[in-house]
């Protein structure tokens, strides 16, 4: 049984006034919101969520029929959810790269996995320089020039004079270079405050890949 609990009509006026003055004062403020520009957006910190945010990105891409791609630096040798559902699914649209070999405690060859991040900064800036494309999810490509196998400062450089001006850049994974950050337009810090693996729960399908 569904109960009502009707406020007094004095408290409905008043409510109604206060959400009609902040929609005013939102409406101002999206007015002067009128500019559009490619962006260069950073997620990063030790919480989870970094590459799926990424992901959500590119099915808005996909959504709106506006061509995307993926390089993939770290987790090539996963077989991802996601790189099942874009590859089968929507390879006409995204183009999917996964360059990586696993974890750089994987491979343990560190002149493997700078090769491999090389290989994965080469076919980005491809990817990039073509205007076609509107976004380009770097995922974990942060992990990579915190290891110190791409130059940040070279990424950083070529993302500010070689990107179209409306193609978006997502760069993910923890450790952001202090470069990258200052450069990005959008940033935002994945934090931690609970994670089942911890609690001996493992990497699931669904969840994790």
């Amino acid at each position: 049984m569904n109960e009502t609990h009707d406020l007094p009509a004095e408290d409905q006026a008043r409510h109604a006034q206060k959400m009609a003055r902040k929609k005013a004062a939102r409406d101002r403020m999206m007015a002067q919101k009128t500019g559009e520009k490619g962006l260069i957006i950073v997620h990063t910190g030790p919480g989870k969520g970094k590459s799926s945010s990424g992901f959500g990105m590119i099915m808005r891409c996909i959504a709106h029929e506006m061509p995307c791609a993926v390089v993939q630096f770290i987790k090539g040798a996963w077989d991802t959810g996601e790189r099942r559902m874009l590859t089968t699914h929507f390879a006409d649209l995204c183009q999917f790269h996964a360059m990586g070999e696993g974890f750089t405690w994987e491979t343990q060859d560190k002149s493997r996995d700078i090769a491999a991040a090389q290989a994965g900064w080469n076919k980005a800036r491809d990817l990039i320089r073509d205007p076609e494309i509107r976004m380009v999810l770097l995922d974990e490509v942060n992990i990579a020039l915190r290891y110190g196998y791409l130059d940040a400062q070279e990424v950083v450089d070529f993302l500010e004079s070689e990107k179209p001006p409306m193609t978006h850049v997502v760069l993910t994974g923890r450790g952001a270079p202090e470069v990258l950050i200052d450069s990005a337009d959008l940033v935002t810090e994945m934090t931690m405050i609970k994670h089942p693996f911890k609690a001996g729960i493992k990497a699931q399908a669904g969840v994790e890949y």
